[in-house]
């Protein structure tokens, strides 16, 4: 399998600044690999909520993540700021695929890049749902064309 290259902050739609913390990092020295996981599911998340188009405590609707994966290209460590893009590069009647790039502040190349894939369910019944007109149009602004 061949590994993908760094993207760029051009590629990614829209910003979150993450501070790391130090609880973040490891025995190596670095931010552990799966904190890298929630910084994608904070940006993902906080786009939501502040789009209007989330509500994790009362919501019909909440996102299972089904699949993951990320790539590391640079290390990140405490006390850096990250800045994490994220853009989206399919949606279906439920599901959306978004992909997010971590950025050390200032620096043009992702540190890691990766994405994960929502299906969205039914809060209590867990089954698919399709997605609102409103979550389509907050979803809008980060579409990218794949080519």
């Amino acid at each position: 399998m061949k590994k993908p290259a760094a993207l760029s902050r051009d590629a990614y739609r829209h910003f979150l600044s993450i501070p790391t913390r130090w609880m973040d990092n490891d025995v190596y020295g670095h931010v552990n690999n799966v904190i890298y996981y929630s910084y994608f599911d904070t940006v993902v998340n906080a786009y939501l909520i502040a789009a209007g188009v989330l509500d994790f405590e009362r919501g019909e609707l909440i996102g299972l993540v089904v699949e993951t994966q990320c790539s590391y290209f640079a290390s990140i460590a405490f006390p850096d700021r990250i800045d994490a893009g994220l853009r989206v590069t399919r949606s279906g009647s439920s599901s959306v695929r978004y992909e997010v790039g971590l950025f050390r502040e200032g620096e043009q190349e992702a540190a890691a890049q990766g994405h994960f894939v929502h299906v969205y369910v039914d809060r209590v019944l867990r089954r698919p749902m399709p997605l609102s007109d409103a979550m389509r149009a907050a979803l809008t602004p980060l579409a990218i064309n794949e080519d």
